[in-house]
């Protein structure tokens, strides 16, 4: 995973035939087509095999060939077992009439890839294991539909068609690309309602579908601890389960009275790392502290500012309930994080750090005593301090933690990533405080909120967030990217935007065909803004023209072929309704023109609890 910065530059529209999505830098259609067929030959530089037994795989899969893997060293097909059958001419006689290759070429820019098909075969220049993978995406899209199919259909519609059974046939291109932003992220929330392993891989697969390169798993919050942690059974025998869930707001006191629960071992994780990585997706966990953790002090109530028993929260909204910040607190959340390192391999770890109400603490003699005796001004410091601490763990182990943006703040370790979600502006201060920051703002990214104003949109929370408002997502507007120029902290260094992420908080979505809805397609056109070169791209705009026409025409039916259980542009099918469910609309403009940029949401001292953010 390259966190480099990547040169940026703006492509002119060209046609582009196949539709590719998000868009080149570059795209050159050409004439004719070249065929892959049985027998063909795959060659990879070493570094770069893993993006090509990839594509290998989800292409034979698809339709039906075999390729043969080549030492391109030695250019010779790889060993055949002492025990296969004797080697029989390929189907059609099509060997050596087309040849797939994936170099390397340090010259391209970091996650970059040149991609060329003509009469001599398939040419992917990669400069690096990230760069292959996104081309292979690329390449992938280029074949069409079928491509997104797990066994072949068999064409009948023409002879013509007839013709290439079995083979792949792909248009004649050249295509230069790379990414504006390093970090192109999605969070999956599987703590308010479980997924199971078998949906997160999938989501997995779409992900990099769409290049977007980080995955980050929200493992444990108030309503569900989903991570095995062998040195405290209880948070998965007592956390991963609660009696119910809220239906809909939690203003609506309804409940579907249905227990619910599970989690995932070391092993199913630790295959949940590898099978996104073999697809160059990075998987950041996420362990929230101090806030958000009714899951944890249920199985462990010591944990808990007020030492008592309780069950797991099975309502949404923020929590009051959040730890002691105790010297044995912070032990018992350094011990989980050792063994969340030891699963995950990414080089980032979130330890949360939203929504921490200060109410408890302020009640608590002995907790107000800690604040004064550490020199704290406020007991509110506590936040900061124990944050801080959980950082400096992780960066003892060589990794990097990431924060929520209520986080920020001069206690907290300059390498710590935050991540602004209430707003654009905190991540800006970040940014000029010298933090990396990843822009996350709910006003256009969260998709769980709703998608549609028509009565019919199921369970309607936060704020009305179209297609056309997330292909407009600007991570860092002009107003503030101006105010950094003359930023920066004492020495000089100013913090790196490393990109977007759109979330997915499940507090409404309880399957996986819910997430379908919550996420397509308004996550392929937060892909395009993370991944394309930066451009207008308002609505009306030739941009967003393109864009919609490229969705319409050639990507809404990969995802039909995938599977994908997408809300229609014009608004849902009638079994994606939730009639009766009350959801809890947000106005958009007016909480702008209150706040700004710098967002309203989020846990207020002194205002009541409110729905939204990550909560």
């Amino acid at each position: 995973m390259s966190f480099q910065k990547v040169p940026t530059s703006r492509s002119e529209f060209t046609t582009d035939p196949s539709g590719i999505l998000p868009a080149p830098v570059a795209l050159t259609p050409g004439d004719g087509t070249t065929v892959v067929a049985d027998g063909t030959r795959v060659l990879a530089d070493p570094a770069l095999r893993t993006a090509a037994r990839w594509w290998s795989r989800a292409t034979e899969d698809a339709f039906g060939i075999d390729l043969v893997p080549v030492d391109p060293a030695a250019d010779t097909p790889a060993p055949r077992p002492a025990d296969a059958s004797p080697e029989v001419p390929a189907r059609g006689s099509h060997v050596g009439q087309a040849t797939v290759t994936f170099a390397l070429d340090r010259g391209l820019p970091p996650s970059g890839y040149r991609l060329t098909v003509d009469a001599a075969g398939v040419r992917v220049d990669a400069g690096d294991l990230d760069g292959a993978h996104a081309a292979a995406q690329t390449l992938r899209q280029l074949a069409g539909p079928a491509a997104f199919r797990r066994a072949p259909v068999p064409a009948v519609t023409s002879a013509a068609a007839d013709d290439h059974h079995g083979q792949l046939v792909l248009p004649h291109v050249t295509i230069t690309d790379h990414p504006r932003f390093p970090w192109r992220g999605v969070l999956l929330d599987v703590a308010r309602h479980f997924l199971p392993k078998a949906d997160v891989l999938r989501f997995v697969d779409l992900a990099a579908a769409h290049r977007l390169n980080v995955l980050q798993l929200h493992l444990t919050d108030d309503q569900g601890w989903r991570m095995e942690i062998a040195r405290y059974p209880r948070l998965t025998e007592v956390g991963a389960w609660r009696r119910e869930s809220g239906v809909g707001t939690w203003r609506a006191g309804v409940f579907d009275g249905r227990p619910h629960g599970g989690f995932y071992t070391q092993d199913d994780l630790r295959e949940i790392v590898a099978y996104a990585r073999e697809r160059g997706v990075t998987v950041v966990p996420e362990i929230d502290a101090p806030g958000h953790v009714e899951a944890a002090v249920a199985a462990y109530p010591e944990l808990g500012t007020r030492k008592q028993r309780h069950e797991v929260r099975t309502t949404w909204g923020v929590s009051t309930e959040v730890l002691d910040p105790s010297e044995e607190s912070l032990e018992f959340f350094r011990n989980v994080l050792d063994e969340v390192l030891d699963v995950f391999d990414a080089p980032f770890v979130a330890i949360g750090g939203d929504e921490v109400p200060t109410t408890l603490w302020r009640e608590n003699p002995a907790i107000v005593a800690r604040a004064e005796a550490l020199g704290l001004d406020d007991v509110g410091g506590l936040h900061g301090w124990f944050l801080a601490r959980l950082a400096e763990h992780v960066a003892s182990r060589g990794r990097r933690a990431v924060v929520w943006d209520e986080a920020f703040g001069p206690a907290l370790p300059r390498d710590v990533v935050v991540t602004s979600w209430r707003g654009w502006a905190v991540g800006a201060d970040a940014l000029a405080a010298g933090h990396d920051v990843v822009m996350a703002p709910e006003q256009v990214v969260y998709l769980d909120h709703r998608g549609g104003d028509a009565p019919d949109e199921p369970v309607p929370v936060g704020f009305l967030t179209t297609l056309d408002d997330v292909y407009a997502f600007e991570p860092l507007p002009a107003g503030l990217a101006s105010t950094r120029q003359d930023a920066g902290t004492s020495d000089g260094r100013t913090g790196a935007l490393l990109g977007g992420q759109a979330e997915l908080w499940s507090e409404h979505l309880d399957s996986a065909r819910r997430v379908d809805y919550a996420a397509f397609p308004r996550l392929a056109a937060f892909a395009e803004v993370m991944w394309s070169a930066a451009t207008d791209r308002s609505p009306g705009s030739p941009a967003s023209i393109d864009f919609r026409e490229r969705l319409v025409t050639h990507h809404l039916p990969r995802l039909d072929a995938y599977g994908v259980e997408y809300r229609p542009l014009d608004g849902p099918h009638p079994w994606q309704t939730r009639p009766g469910v009350a959801g809890w609309p947000r106005d958009r403009a007016a909480e702008l023109a209150a706040g700004g940029l710098r967002g309203v949401g989020g846990w207020v001292e002194g205002r009541d609890e409110d729905e939204g953010g990550p909560a």
